[in-house]
């Protein structure tokens, strides 16, 4: 896979997602929206990961959107009838969102590792993603507040379930700055690393811990928490039964009882790529 804003490898069941604008802060220009779901989509199809890591190249994670998406007269055209120009406007939002829909939306789970500045658009990804980790240079900023206008790419949705509601509001209202440590705290991050080099060893060791299990454990997993979140526990209860009536099969299960046996690492099948149904 060859992108221009994006690198991405895949081993050992890993795939790394690596944001590659250094010099422009890794912000988030025209390719990047293109290539990033384009990327997240083939990798899920592909079923060769596992588990996603994303990171970063450079002093910072990512400066959020790049001015250059509102200044391309072929993206958001922002003149015009009112209506239609507010039609449109609303089917780009949704396109936007969508690109960071997808890490929620894939059957794997998806990992961030953050250095430096993460910013605005970026605040965004890392909250549509499973886990987060960062150094202790890290800072978060809710930057649309401060530009006058409101987050739109999801921070607003997806954060007050991962930090308490009156902090998020706190943040979300003044579009402060916020440090590693506070990050860690309120639990937006797992573990904060002294280096970029040491979160990536840390972050791919993790990453290695979920690609050993079984891929359909994970999958399942990964399916009830989003579920859960957005709907009651008796319906999630349900839904759990279901899901299990459908998809639990004892196979990996007696590979983990005989790997365990042998004192080694259980070889499970991968998922089935993804096809389309008339091609």
């Amino acid at each position: 896979m060859n992108f221009k804003s994006i690198e991405v490898t895949i081993e050992n069941h890993i795939a790394h997602v690596k944001l590659n604008r250094p010099n422009e802060l890794n912000s988030m220009n025209v390719d990047f929206w293109k290539e990033l779901p384009e990327a997240i989509h083939e990798i899920n199809q592909q079923a060769e990961a596992r588990v996603i890591v994303i990171s970063s190249t450079g002093k910072h994670f990512s400066a959020g959107m790049d001015l250059a998406v509102f200044t391309n007269p072929n993206s958001i055209p922002m003149r015009g009838d009112p209506a239609r120009m507010a039609e449109n406007l609303r089917r780009a939002v949704l396109q936007l969102q969508d690109a960071f829909n997808v890490l929620e939306d894939i059957r794997i789970p998806v990992l961030a590792a953050i250095q430096g500045g993460c910013i605005g658009g970026a605040v965004d990804m890392v909250s549509a993603c499973d886990s987060r980790y960062c150094t202790e240079d890290t800072f978060f900023t809710i930057k649309e507040t401060q530009l006058g206008m409101t987050a739109d790419l999801g921070t607003m949705q997806r954060l007050p379930h991962l930090i308490p509601q009156g902090i998020m509001r706190e943040l979300a209202y003044t579009g402060r700055k916020f440090d590693a440590q506070e990050a860690k705290e309120i639990g937006l991050v797992n573990k904060v690393f002294s280096s970029q080099e040491d979160m990536l060893e840390g972050v791919m060791e993790i990453a290695k811990q979920i690609a050993i299990q079984s891929p359909m454990a994970v999958a399942g997993c990964k399916e009830m928490i989003n579920y859960s979140r957005d709907h009651s526990v008796a319906d999630s209860l349900k839904y759990m039964a279901t899901w299990q009536s459908g998809m639990f099969r004892p196979q990996d299960m007696m590979k983990c009882f005989a790997a365990k046996a042998q004192k080694t690492d259980p070889d499970f099948e991968a998922l089935w790529p993804i096809k389309p149904l008339f091609s």
